[in-house]
């Protein structure tokens, strides 16, 4: 976007150096967030710091082209995702966007990708793993222990609502590998995709007993935190976060007015909500033990999945108008948009 309130627009962009601790990494594959598809006018409502000329996109892979000074970990060549943070206040510069041929990342929010993972399926994880993460491992969110190759098993369960969401799909697993159960909500569809990624029990969201059955799951096991995601889920979480031993901690991905009134209702009951902005763990210390100290591993061993599924619908940074008009008609689920570049 060349100015505020203007259309999407496919143009020249210059290349960026790396500063110290950034690399620059030349795109193959983009995914597509639901921020992103906000039609243009509303940037200034969502991200109101926002400086234009914007090139906006979080979700990126593709190979180092070149490193800062203080890289120690990146070599130019390295086969990379990384989460390009141009929307976030603190940064707020085209060069950190997504949608070009020469993105700049932040070291610490990047990890190398095994050849095994193709860049398309790579794409799908930054934004959504980074809001999982965010929700769980902050302090001021849930603050649970970090994952790691060999976790401690921890006498206690994480809920996550909404666990075949992209946001979902990683908070159980990054709950798995912290040493946490996990009770989560998914629809029959995709209840066993949902358990192949680390969840214990999955209980259909739309019965109308869904908290006494997650309650029942729970059972006599403490509650570590609770993950609100989607629409429709901070108060069934509340209901049962007041019905469990253990945390009254819950995160939630939906940050709307309704939201804010539930969450202000749920203090009446003792119940902390937070809400989780998916940007925040580059100021501290969870981007890097996710990034860095975690995923790279996790990736190569099969210990932690690319997901959800990625669905290339095109070729070229031409393709995107195209792709966020389709995340902006909804529908997706249980898969990201992703195009090739």
């Amino acid at each position: 976007m060349r100015k505020r309130r203007a259309r999407f627009e496919l143009g020249p962009a210059p290349y960026t150096a790396p500063g110290p601790h950034e690399i620059v990494v030349r795109t193959r594959a983009v995914a597509v967030n639901p921020v992103d598809a906000i039609a243009g006018p509303a940037y200034r409502v969502v991200v109101p710091w926002l400086r234009y000329p914007a090139t906006i996109g979080s979700d990126v892979a593709g190979e180092v082209v070149e490193a800062g000074a203080a890289v120690t970990r990146f070599a130019p060549g390295d086969r990379v995702l990384g989460h390009a943070m141009a929307l976030e206040k603190s940064q707020n510069r085209a060069a950190e966007g997504a949608y070009q041929h020469y993105v700049v990342v932040m070291e610490h929010m990047a990890s190398a990708i095994p050849e095994s993972l193709s860049f398309e399926q790579a794409a799908v994880l930054p934004l959504t793993l980074s809001t999982a993460a965010t929700g769980m491992f902050q302090r001021d969110h849930l603050g649970l222990e970090f994952p790691t190759a060999a976790p401690a098993r921890q006498n206690a369960v994480v809920l996550v609502w909404g666990a075949a969401t992209g946001v979902g799909m990683n908070a159980t697993q990054l709950a798995k590998n912290a040493g946490y159960g996990v009770v989560a909500t998914a629809s029959p569809r995709t209840a066993e995709k949902v358990r192949a990624l680390g969840a214990d029990a999955v209980v259909d969201r739309t019965v109308p007993d869904v908290v006494e059955q997650l309650v029942r799951h729970i059972g006599d096991r403490a509650l570590a935190g609770t993950m609100a995601i989607g629409r429709g889920s901070l108060a069934p979480c509340i209901d049962v976060a007041a019905r469990t031993t253990g945390s009254r901690r819950v995160a939630s991905s939906q940050p709307d007015p309704a939201s804010r009134l539930r969450g202000r209702l749920a203090a009446r009951r003792a119940i902390d909500v937070s809400f989780i902005w998916g940007g925040t763990l580059k100021d501290n210390e969870v981007g890097p033990a996710v990034y860095r100290d975690f995923l790279p591993g996790a990736l190569a061993s099969g210990a932690f999945r690319a997901e959800p599924r990625a669905r290339v619908v095109g070729e070229g940074l031409a393709a995107l108008p195209d792709a966020l008009a389709r995340v902006r008609a909804g529908g997706i689920s249980a898969e990201k948009i992703v195009v090739t570049v």
